[in-house]
């Protein structure tokens, strides 16, 4: 099974706003749905291993 962490990074650092497996919703959020984010990245974890991640636009 895959789970999502979206991560939200702004100049005061960063937070995990999302944590989940439904990928449809994990891949749908941008920048602009959370409050002083800079920029949106995620990873994705099988297995208790990350196997990939990249920023979101």
């Amino acid at each position: 099974m895959k789970i999502y962490v979206i991560l939200s990074f702004n100049e005061a650092g960063m937070d995990n706003v999302y944590v989940g497996t439904d990928e449809e919703k994990a891949l749908a959020f941008k920048p602009e749905d959370f409050d002083n984010c800079d920029a949106l990245f995620v990873e994705i974890w099988e297995d208790g291993e990350k196997v990939d991640d990249y920023r979101l636009e």
